[in-house]
């Protein structure tokens, strides 16, 4: 199949494919007529990368994951390289995830903090007098 078809197929652009190329993560065989040829081989190497793209991985991860679909294997994480990957994306996934714990305790920490104050104030305020309110009320009584 021709670039266009291939970039159709995998929901990218040809301009993507090109850089891909260019990174050697898909493969630049050229046919007799000097146009760029793909096979599902090379739609099976985009769905990986896209894939692990989709999940928060950058293209050089994706690499060992090319590789060892390249080498024949049946899935692109079957290869010790592409388990070392996802070894150090967990690790990445789990640092990131224990910062945004930290923040959010912080946060709901002076969100009970500023809660807390403002209940407070509001408790310790006296409504304002109004004087006029307290004169019509005792006019109204005396004219009955």
């Amino acid at each position: 199949m021709r670039i266009g078809e291939l970039a159709e197929l995998a929901g990218t652009t040809t301009r993507t494919l090109r850089y891909y190329e260019q990174l050697g993560l898909l493969p630049a065989r050229r046919a007799g007529n000097g146009y760029r040829a793909y096979d599902e081989a090379d739609l099976r190497l985009l769905r990986e990368i896209r894939v692990l793209q989709d999940f928060g991985f950058g293209l050089e991860e994706t690499r060992p994951f090319v590789e060892c679909l390249r080498a024949g294997h049946p899935e692109g994480d079957s290869c010790p390289a592409s388990l070392e990957v996802y070894r150090r994306k967990l690790a990445e996934l789990d640092d990131c995830i224990a910062r945004l714990e930290d923040v959010r305790r912080q946060v709901a920490g002076q969100f009970e903090r500023a809660v807390q104050a403002r209940d407070e104030l509001a408790a310790s305020v006296q409504p304002p007098l109004c004087e006029l309110t307290e004169d019509s009320t005792e006019d109204s009584t005396e004219e009955e």
